[in-house]
C-alpha cells in the first residue's frame, strides 16, 4: 500500500518518541499504521489491528522506497553514532551566534515538540514562519489544538514557500508527519510536502465551515495526481456530504468512475458514489454500487460497512422494498444501535 489508512482520529492521535544508541526517531498514528523516522530515515508499516499483518516499506532521506527484506539476504546497516535527540535538536553557544534567528526557532520548535511542550513548540514555530517547515508544524499544532484560523494562516504561509518544504527537516535529520481525516471512516498521514500542506490546509477550511475554499486545495492536488485515491475521496465526500446539488453529485459519480471494492478506500469511494446515485434518482444504480461495496467486508471497517449497509437501506425504501429496507437496518442497529437515525427508522425512537 502506498498510503496508510486507519480507523478515524480527528486529528495527530499521538507521538512517541523513541530512543535507543543508535539515536532517536520519531513515532506517528495509531495502532495499525505508524510513520517512524530516524537516522536512518524512514520506516512506514500499515496494518490491521487484530490480524497480525503488516506491511513495512524504508525509505532514505533521499526518496528511495524498497520493501523491508529478512534473512541472508538483508544487509547489515553501518553502524551510526550514538545521537541523543536532545542533542540533535541543540544548538551550541556558538553555532548559535552565527545561526539565524529564525532557524534558531525552528530548532528550538522540534526540541520542545519530541519532549511533548507542544505549546512551547508552537510558539517557537510561530516565530519563524518565514521558514517552510516551521510554518507547516505551526499549522498542524493549531489544527490540533482547534485554533483553525491560525492553522489556515500557518499553513498559507507554507504554502507560498513550497519549493523549501522539507529542507530544514532534512538538514537537522529529524521529520514529522500528522494524521488528517479523510472522512468520517478513515485519515491519512501526511508529512512537510505540498501535498501535506494542502490536505491540512482543506482540513483548516472544513472545520470553519468554508466548504467552497476547502475544494480549492484538493483540486489543486487532483490535477497533480488523478489517481491520488484519498484526493478523490476527499472530493467525494465534499460533493455530497456538503453540496449535494445535482452538479456536485454527478462529480461524485464521476471520480468513483473505473473503482472496484479493492480495498476499504475503494469501498468508502462506491459509498459516496451509491450516495450520489441515489440522490441523482438513479436507484438501481446506486443498488448495485452499494452492493459491489459489500460484496467484500474482510479488512474493512465496521463503521464504513454499517454506512455502506445504511445508504442501502435507504435505496431499498426508496425502491419500495420496505422489507429489505428494515432488514438492512435491523443489522445495523444490533452492531450499533446508536448509529445515525437507524432506531427511529425502525419505530424505537
Amino acid at each position: 500500500m502506498g498510503l496508510r489508512f486507519f480507523r478515524r482520529i480527528r486529528v495527530a492521535p499521538g507521538v512517541t518518541l523513541n530512543l535507543s544508541k543508535s539515536g532517536g526517531s520519531l513515532s506517528f498514528g495509531p495502532r495499525g499504521a505508524k510513520m517512524t523516522v530516524g537516522p536512518r530515515g524512514v520506516r512506514r508499516t500499515a496494518g490491521i489491528p487484530g490480524t497480525g499483518v503488516y506491511h513495512t516499506t524504508h525509505s532514505g532521506y533521499g526518496g528511495a522506497t524498497k520493501r523491508r527484506t529478512s534473512g541472508r539476504q538483508a544487509r547489515a546497516a553501518p553502524p551510526i553514532p550514538a545521537t541523543r535527540p536532545e542533542d540533535r535538536l541543540s544548538l551550541g553557544f556558538f553555532k548559535r551566534l552565527f545561526t539565524p534567528k529564525g532557524e534558531e526557532h525552528f530548532v528550538d520548535g522540534m526540541r520542545q515538540f519530541v519532549m511533548s511542550h507542544e505549546a512551547a513548540a508552537l510558539r517557537h514555530f510561530a516565530q519563524a514562519t518565514h521558514i517552510a517547515d516551521a510554518a507547516f508544524m505551526a499549522g498542524i499544532l493549531s489544527l490540533k489544538r482547534k485554533n483553525f484560523n491560525d492553522a489556515e494562516r500557518f499553513l498559507k504561509a507554507a504554502r507560498s514557500q513550497r519549493a523549501s518544504l522539507g529542507r530544514h527537516f532534512q538538514k537537522y535529520g529529524v521529520a514529522a508527519s500528522a494524521a488528517l481525516a479523510i472522512t468520517e471512516e478513515f485519515t491519512t498521514l501526511v508529512a512537510a510536502d505540498v501535498r501535506g500542506v494542502l490536505l491540512a490546509l482543506t482540513e483548516a477550511y472544513q472545520h470553519q465551515g468554508q466548504w467552497k475554499e476547502a475544494v480549492g486545495p484538493l483540486r489543486q492536488l487532483h490535477r497533480r495526481d488523478p489517481d491520488d485515491l484519498v484526493v478523490r475521496l476527499s472530493l467525494a465526500e465534499l460533493a455530497v456530504e456538503e453540496s449535494g446539488t445535482k452538479k456536485s453529485c454527478q462529480t461524485a459519480v464521476e471520480l468513483a468512475a473505473g473503482i472496484d471494492n479493492e480495498s476499504a478506500l475503494h469501498a468508502a469511494l462506491l459509498l459516496y458514489k451509491g450516495m450520489a446515485l441515489r440522490r441523482l434518482k438513479l436507484l438501481t444504480a446506486a443498488r448495485d454500487t452499494l452492493t459491489a461495496a459489500l460484496r467484500r467486508t474482510k479488512d474493512r471497517p465496521d463503521e464504513l460497512l454499517r454506512a455502506i449497509r445504511y445508504e442501502r437501506a435507504l435505496v431499498y425504501d426508496a425502491l419500495g422494498q420496505a422489507k429489505r429496507a428494515r432488514s438492512e437496518w435491523g443489522r445495523v442497529y444490533a452492531e450499533a444501535p446508536d448509529f445515525e437515525d437507524v432506531a427511529a427508522r425502525l419505530g424505537f425512537g
